[in-house]
């Protein structure tokens, strides 16, 4: 005895049955009731969304041979439906664009096309797949594509539009098919399994549909598999055993652990997966799709009508979700999904995975840029550290360091103002009122002011030595402006020399005896020197960033004591 699959004993039969595509149907019953029915109509979509069942369905509403005319609803019972039905029909020919793609192929339908059918009033041409055609093929077909005889309509579906030549498409009515929605498939698979009487649980529904990928055919082939086990009720479990999917408690736990910043049972939750035959690749997927979810639930609410979950399923994702936020979860998701390309090339995919979860479950020992430059300014700003976590100290050998963790920030030390005279405060300190003066009132000139270094204060005269001749000019023509600013600083009239400085000077910029403000900007040659520095570009790397503006910061002072050097 044969058996149908359910993909063919559930194919829509009518314009009313048509699940997911109801604009469409309402536009050819339209069209069919109004007489105005197109000799060609193209149907775009991705597979199984109902390209040809809607083919078929309009070619049994031009052809039922019990109604007088074309009718939006076809008796499915006369010699034509039937046929029709089955593929058989002399009168509607079905041809597959793929084995049927060359000139000679196209030049027989135009021979036959020209003869009346047989019994019914249209002969109808369904090419499935026409976007295999040749270019010839096409070129072929336009002349009587565009004037066909009276009797013939074409009916041309394809899962490449963009394949068909423009020439065809502009002669053909094109009507594209929407992925099918996992509500719309879960409705439609739960009153299949009524009429066949088979039980499930509440999680399978949602999963299965999900898996369709927009897919009805596809859903109702995986439901054949899950049916030909002979096993009820029908599980989510099993579903996930039959595609090899990660199991859903292990990918759970996986979560937690990433969540509970546990690198040792992150491992052990991998060594698991691995173990019953997942790939690298599959559990990335699995985790993006997780992770997605709960970004969802997180951003729309728990009765959000974007997902599709059971109540089981939400509950846990729920549970999840609450240790995460959704920065981090957008973060999740990207490096996961660069991961799952990585994976394609690569022969360490085991080592990658481990990596990039390990990294995701010690988020917390990274600090955001927001939160290092304020503990770096002083500003209040401290790295979030839990109790297991400990501070590090880089060290660049042979440059100054960029960044440097101390319990607390050290009071910097005043330098003395080489004139002998009492003044208010170091030059450092009268260097940066300036400097935030001048930016104050100009912005441009406070930039070109910051590539000085300041020298001596002596006898009333300030020296300050660029290394750039084109910042030098430039704040030679805002000397006045630039004594106001020193006159309101330290009460007197204070003049100004300039100095170019010599290529042997300027590795001296740096000094501690002179240091630029804090917050000011600092030269090309500064800049490429603090770029170069391998702890940034440790940085840079691992936040896929790309600088924008350096700007000095006011250095901490490296504590008294040995610090601890451990890993971020």
């Amino acid at each position: 005895m044969s058996y149908t699959v359910l993909a063919r004993r559930y194919r829509s039969q009518t314009f009313d049955d048509v699940v997911g595509q109801d604009v469409i149907a309402q536009t050819l019953k339209n069209a069919i009731q109004g007489g105005k029915v197109a000799h060609a109509y193209l149907f775009c979509g991705t597979r199984g969304v109902g390209k040809t069942t809607m083919a078929r369905i309009l070619a049994k509403s031009l052809n039922c041979l019990a109604a007088k005319d074309a009718t939006t609803s076809p008796c499915l019972k006369c010699d034509s439906c039937i046929a029709i039905n089955a593929g058989e029909d002399i009168d509607v020919v079905e041809i597959d664009g793929a084995s049927n793609r060359g000139i000679d192929n196209i030049r027989e339908l135009r021979q036959n096309a020209i003869y009346r059918p047989a019994r019914a009033r249209y002969k109808i041409y369904i090419v499935d797949e026409v976007h295999m055609l040749t270019t010839e093929a096409f070129n072929a077909l336009l002349k009587i594509l565009e004037e066909p005889p009276a009797h013939v309509k074409f009916i041309f579906a394809t899962t490449e539009p963009n394949k068909v030549l423009p020439t065809i498409q502009s002669r053909c009515q094109r009507f594209d098919f929407a992925s099918i929605g996992p509500q719309v498939i879960a409705k439609q698979l739960d009153a299949i399994l009524k009429i066949e009487k088979i039980t499930f649980e509440p999680d399978f529904l949602p999963q299965l549909a999900r898996l369709a990928n927009g897919s009805m055919r596809d859903a109702l082939s995986l439901l054949d598999q899950l049916i030909s086990t002979g096993q009820q009720p029908l599980t989510a479990a099993m579903l996930e055993q039959l595609l090899g999917r990660p199991d859903a408690e292990n990918l759970n736990l996986l979560i937690q652990h990433i969540a509970a910043a546990d690198p040792a049972q992150t491992l052990k939750s991998i060594e698991i997966l691995l173990n019953q035959g997942q790939s690298a690749s599959q559990i990335a997927e699995s985790l993006v799709e997780m992770f997605r979810d709960m970004m969802v639930l997180k951003t729309a609410g728990d009765g959000t009508d974007i997902l599709l979950l059971s109540c089981s399923s939400a509950t846990t994702l729920n549970q999840l979700s609450q240790t995460f936020d959704i920065p981090w979860l957008v973060f999740a998701i990207t490096t996961l999904e660069r991961l799952r390309w990585t994976l394609r090339n690569s022969e360490t995919a085991r080592a990658l995975l481990e990596a990039t979860l390990l990294r995701l479950a010690m988020s917390e020992h990274f600090i955001s840029l927001d939160a290092l430059t304020e503990q770096l300014r002083g500003a209040g700003g401290s790295i979030p550290a839990s109790a297991d976590i400990k501070k590090k100290t880089i060290i660049s050998s042979g440059n100054p360091p960029l960044f440097q963790a101390a319990a607390a920030k050290t009071p910097a030390v005043q330098q003395p103002i080489p004139s002998g005279q009492t003044e208010p405060g170091s030059i450092g300190d009268i260097w940066r009122q300036l400097v935030e003066k001048m930016q104050a009132q100009n912005s441009q000139t406070g930039g070109f002011l910051s590539q000085a270094r300041p020298g001596q204060l002596r006898n009333n005269t300030l020296t300050l030595r660029f290394s750039s001749p084109l910042a030098l000019d430039m704040i030679k023509k805002k000397d006045d402006q630039l004594c106001s600013i020193l006159k309101d600083i330290l009460g007197r009239e204070i003049t100004v020399q300039y100095e170019s400085a010599k290529p042997e000077d300027t590795a001296a910029a740096t000094q501690p005896s002179a240091p630029a403000p804090a917050g000011a900007r600092i030269n090309r040659q500064q800049q490429e020197q603090a770029l170069s520095d391998p702890a940034v570009q440790m940085i840079i790397r691992g936040l896929s960033a790309n600088p924008v503006q350096i700007d000095r910061i006011e250095e901490l002072e490296p504590p008294r004591h040995e610090t601890e050097e451990t890993d971020v």
